[in-house]
């Protein structure tokens, strides 16, 4: 299965998200959509997991979750916006990582692309950066991989563009 990751689109999807994840099997994004139609719009475009964000309202949150757990291949994932990074996480993501046992984590929030691997927790660890045109970041990014069974491939980190980045520009 091939997987597009995204996060922090603040309420805008690039049009280069779609070409970057033509291929892509589904999508997951991180949290802080920005408003429902960006949720909309990227069902349209692919099947979609994605969880609520910080900056999320209402509309967001009623179509979307805290966090996400689930199977692919052989790999359990979770998902939660707000989750940081090997020896930094966030106390419910720590949380929920206790718990669940994940063996591969997604979050957002940060705006700066991760790919880790945690050994302690024996996980790894993925935050895409940020995908929207708002923010701290100055490249807009997204990650891109395969899984099939037990083996985690293929990682791609994608940038494409500034995130002062317009339609006319």
């Amino acid at each position: 299965m091939k997987i597009g990751v995204l996060s922090d689109t603040h309420g805008w999807v690039d049009p280069a998200v779609y070409e970057h994840f033509t291929g892509v099997d589904e999508i997951w994004h991180a949290g802080d959509a920005g408003n429902s139609e960006v949720i909309t719009e990227l069902e349209t475009f692919k099947p979609l997991r994605a969880v609520w964000g910080n900056i999320d309202g209402f509309d967001v949150r009623k179509a979307t979750k805290e966090y996400l757990f689930f199977r692919v291949g052989s790999k359990n994932v979770l998902i939660i916006h707000i989750g940081g990074y090997p020896g930094h996480y966030a106390p419910r993501a720590l949380e929920l990582i206790r718990e669940f046992k994940p063996d591969i984590f997604v979050c957002g929030h940060s705006h700066i692309v991760k790919v880790m691997y945690d050994r302690d927790l024996q996980m790894l660890c993925i935050n895409p950066g940020a995908a929207g045109r708002t923010g701290m970041h100055k490249v807009m990014t997204i990650l891109r991989f395969s899984i099939d069974g037990e083996k985690v491939s293929d990682m791609e980190v994608i940038e494409f563009g500034s995130r002062g980045r317009t339609l006319d520009k």
